[in-house]
C-alpha cells in the first residue's frame, strides 16, 4: 500500500527520521534493527539519503518502497544533481513514481569523495533550485529542500544564502529541513530573519542527538560551551554520554516546540538507540502526539 508523507504545516509540528543506505552487512543489520523499533513510533515520515554520484541510487528507491510497504510510513527520497543528466533524473523520478514515493528532498548534493568542488553534469543542473524547478514542471511530487542556519559553507554571505532559500521556495519547495545545529537560539534567529525575507514555507529543525562530543563539534560551527560541559560530565562512560545527548536533544526540541517550530527531523545514523528514545521521551511530555 502506498503511503503519503505528512507534510509539516503551521498547525502541528511533525516528527521524522533520516536513514541512509548501508554499504556493509553490519550496516544493514543496524538499519533493520532501527526500522523495527521505528514501527511503533508513528512518525510523520522518514527520509532516505542518496549517495554522492548516485552510488546508492537504487538502494534509496528500494528502501523507501520497503519502508512504505512494511512500516506503513510515508518515505521521502533524497535526490541530488551530482553526476546526473536531466534524462537520468527523469528516469529516477519515474522509478520513484512507480514505487509510490511522492515526496523528494531535492538537493544539489556534495561532490563525490575525493573531489573538493562541485561540477555540474554538462546536461544536468548546478543548483538545487534548478532541480526543484525541473521536478515541479513534471508534476506529481511534493518537495523539501535544505537550509543552513549557520550559512552554507560555499555561500558568499548570509544574505545570499537566504536569497537562495527563497528561490528554492519560489521554484516549488513546500518545506525546508535544516542542517544540524546545537544552538537553538541560532536556529530561531535564522527562522525569524527568513520570515522577514519572504520565506513562508515550514522550516523543520534538523537534530542529531550527541553520542560523541568530538564528532558533534566537527559537524557545526557554533557549539554552546555549557552543552560541551554537560556532555563532558558524563566522562568516558558511553552509556552516560549517549543518555546526556538524548536529554540535550529533548531539552532543545522542547524549547523549539515552545517557539513554534513546524517540525523536527532526527538524523539517526541508522542507530536504534538515541533517536527513538528522544521521540519516546517527547511523547511522554505530550509532544508530537497523533
Amino acid at each position: 500500500m502506498y503511503m503519503s508523507v505528512t507534510l509539516p504545516t503551521q498547525n502541528r509540528p511533525t516528527i521524522s527520521f533520516e536513514f541512509y543506505p548501508p554499504k556493509t552487512e553490519d550496516g544493514w543489520n543496524d538499519l533493520r534493527n532501527t526500522l523495527e523499533r521505528t514501527k511503533s513510533l508513528k512518525l510523520d515520515f522518514v527520509s532516505v539519503t542518496y549517495g554522492a554520484g548516485g552510488s546508492t541510487r537504487s538502494k534509496t528507491v528500494e528502501i523507501c518502497a520497503e519502508i512504505q510497504r512494511d512500516l506503513g510510513l510515508g518515505a521521502m527520497a533524497h535526490l541530488t544533481c551530482v553526476g546526473h543528466s536531466r534524462e537520468e533524473l527523469d528516469g529516477i523520478l519515474d522509478q520513484l513514481r512507480d514505487a509510490g514515493v511522492d515526496t523528494i528532498m531535492a538537493l544539489r548534493g556534495d561532490p563525490p569523495k575525493g573531489s573538493t568542488e562541485f561540477v555540474a553534469h554538462p546536461e544536468g543542473y548546478r543548483y538545487a533550485e534548478e532541480l526543484i524547478r525541473h521536478i515541479a514542471a513534471r508534476g506529481g511530487f511534493k518537495m523539501g529542500c535544505a537550509f543552513y542556519p549557520e550559512v552554507h559553507p560555499e555561500a558568499q554571505s548570509a544574505e545570499s544564502d537566504l536569497a537562495n532559500l527563497r528561490r528554492k521556495q519560489d521554484a516549488g519547495a513546500a518545506f525546508g529541513v535544516s542542517q544540524l545545529f546545537y544552538d537553538a537560539d541560532l536556529f530561531l534567529r535564522f527562522r525569524d530573519v527568513a520570515r522577514k525575507a519572504g520565506v513562508a514555507m515550514p522550516l523543520v529543525a534538523g537534530v542529531m542527538p550527541i553520542t560523541n562530543l568530538a564528532a558533534a563539534k566537527r559537524f557545526v560551527k557554533s557549539f554552546p560551551s555549557d552543552l560541551a560541559e554537560a556532555i563532558e560530565a558524563a566522562g568516558d562512560d558511553q552509556t552516560a554520554v549517549t543518555e546526556a545527548g538524548v536529554r540535550q536533544a529533548v531539552a532543545m526540541i522542547r524549547r523549539l516546540c515552545a517557539e513554534g517550530v513546524e517540525g523536527v527531523h532526527l538524523y539517526t545514523l541508522n542507530k536504534s538507540g538515541s533517536s527513538p528514545r528522544v521521540v519516546e521521551l517527547l511523547r511522554e511530555e505530550g509532544l508530537f502526539l497523533r
